[in-house]
């Protein structure tokens, strides 16, 4: 999730569904790519969110920070907390 759901959640999305095909996770996972004020209502029927804005309190339990998809930096840990919440 981004601001708009247009731009950044855009490269985000694509980012993680190679990822995701390449740990042979893609056939396990539902990608949404979407704004998060559209989202808000909805927290609870996901598992995971991968946001690069920021998000509410009350909903940070959820949210993986994507922005190290867009830097370059610290992917690897990111990915990690993706499969942590995966996994519980």
């Amino acid at each position: 999730m981004c601001g708009t759901g247009i731009a950044t959640s855009t490269v985000v999305t694509g980012k993680v569904k190679e990822w995701l095909k390449d740990n042979n996770l893609d056939d396990k996972v539902s990608l949404h790519q979407s704004k998060i004020s559209d989202e808000l209502g909805r927290i609870d029927d996901y598992d995971v969110i991968i946001s690069t804005t920021l998000v509410p309190e009350n909903v940070k339990e959820k949210v993986i920070d994507g922005v190290p998809l867009l830097t370059g930096m610290g992917i690897d840990e990111m990915y990690d907390k993706v499969l942590q919440k995966l996994n519980s």
